[in-house]
């Protein structure tokens, strides 16, 4: 028999994570669907949440709590990652250019990344501010 791949159990978590983060990202779409050539208002809300509960997620495991070696690529990876969606920001900027809306499609384009970005620094930033008041 063959050694046992020690990268089983972290491969299982980030799938089950996707999962998990893909069935609330796809929830999201349903309760407030985007007409077609509308504003993908849900993705870019979702994608910046996501960032922002990544950046106070990198905090608490990183700073704050030693956690089990699965939490991070379970929840960070997994979950997270099927939860935010670039591959869809992808695909809604091009329907917004194909729909002859190339103006929203760039705006669209530099707002996610400008949010997203805003988003983990912020959260990162918010974070760390708490922790340092509770330990004074």
């Amino acid at each position: 028999m063959g050694a046992r791949n020690p990268q089983g159990p972290v491969v299982a978590v980030v799938a089950l994570g996707g999962v998990i983060g893909a069935c609330a990202r796809y929830g999201a779409t349903l309760i407030w669907p985007t007409a077609p050539g509308g504003f993908p208002w849900v993705t870019l809300v979702v994608n910046v949440i996501g960032c922002a509960v990544i950046g106070v997620f990198m905090v608490v495991i990183s700073d704050m709590w030693t956690a089990h070696r699965l939490v991070r690529p379970f929840f960070g990876t997994g979950v997270l990652g099927g939860f935010t969606t670039f591959s869809t920001y992808a695909v809604d900027i091009e329907r917004l250019v194909d729909a002859g809306r190339a103006g929203a499609g760039l705006a669209y384009l530099a707002l996610t990344l400008c949010a997203a970005l805003a988003a983990v620094w912020s959260a990162v930033w918010a974070t760390r501010r708490v922790r340092a008041r509770r330990q004074a």
